[in-house]
């Protein structure tokens, strides 16, 4: 499509920032595998504000130990300030840019066997589900199934329920907003999801999200937004913590569950399968840095 509306501006990270290893994180996580286009410095994908489709484009212009971005913003509709504001907030949220690694590198290069993980990944901030309703459908659609099928299941979903624009001869779908799941037909839905049980919980996920002004779950204390997810239904302890964790960067609390066991044991455990009690152990010396101890361990894991 032609004749798009466009911006552009920079952002300016807290340093250290490696937007390469942003990207490789990307390449390799399974739930957003389809989402965006991702060249050797660049991300491009698509997200909507109030109904409106904005794809946006991030590039690295600037260096680990002072790190830029470029942004380009693209929509068929006009930019106004409001819209503007939320997509550069959006992108902001979404590769943590803000995240002050300082406390975290200090604890972990004190620490012998982390330390290698600190080296490979330095500047690595969090790349967090683009919203937290988005990571909230994917805690539902991966509940007791396979990584895989619940991607192909949730790019279903966006394909059918989502908004897109063209741009460039591609056509980049974003993730629908909760007020457009909220109020869905089930029957459609669950065409898409193939099961009534997960369609019901998604619906639900949606209607609670619609109601929710993301500032409280971005910026009310932890145990009252875990409260609140935890009355929706569908929303376990697990659910919960993986929500906080990598869709809000809420990292005071971790997510304990295989992968992480395995990716914990590679680093820690010189030939043995650590418990869930040890790792816990374990993950309180790094007290409000443990999420990102966790997102460490297990993008290491990923990579290797």
């Amino acid at each position: 499509m032609s004749n798009l509306y466009s911006e552009e501006g920079f952002l300016s990270p807290k340093s250290p920032f490696d937007f390469s290893k942003s990207l490789d994180f990307l390449r390799a996580f399974t739930a957003m595998r389809d989402d965006q286009k991702i060249d050797e410095l660049s991300l491009t994908r698509a997200v909507c504000i109030g109904g409106q489709t904005i794809v946006f484009n991030v590039r690295s212009t600037g260096l680990i130990k002072s790190p830029r971005l470029k942004y380009a913003l693209s929509s068929d509709r006009s930019l106004t300030v409001g819209v503007r504001d939320a997509v550069v907030d959006r992108i902001g949220f979404f590769l943590s840019l803000a995240d002050d690694l300082e406390q975290f590198y200090r604890i972990g290069y004190g620490d012998v066997d982390f330390a290698p993980v600190l080296q490979r990944l330095y500047g690595l901030h969090q790349v967090k589900f683009l919203t937290p309703f988005e990571s909230a459908c994917w805690a539902v659609l991966s509940q007791r199934y396979p990584a895989a099928a619940a991607q192909r299941t949730k790019q279903a979903i966006t394909e059918k329920f989502g908004t897109s624009l063209e741009m460039n001869g591609r056509r980049y779908v974003a993730f629908p907003e909760p007020y457009r799941l909220a109020y869905v037909n089930e029957r459609d839905l669950g065409a898409v999801v193939k099961n009534q049980r997960k369609t019901l919980f998604l619906i639900g996920v949606a209607k609670a999200f619609a109601e929710k002004d993301e500032r409280f779950l971005r910026t009310s204390k932890y145990d009252e937004v875990e409260k609140w997810l935890s009355q929706i239904q569908g929303i376990g302890d697990w659910s919960s913590k993986l929500i906080l964790l990598r869709g809000l960067g809420r990292m005071e609390k971790i997510a304990v569950e295989k992968r992480l066991l395995r990716a914990a044991s590679k680093v820690y455990g010189r030939g043995r399968t650590l418990t869930q009690s040890v790792l816990d152990q374990m993950a309180e010396k790094y007290g409000p840095w443990k999420g990102y101890w966790a997102y460490y361990l297990r993008t290491a894991s990923m990579k290797s």
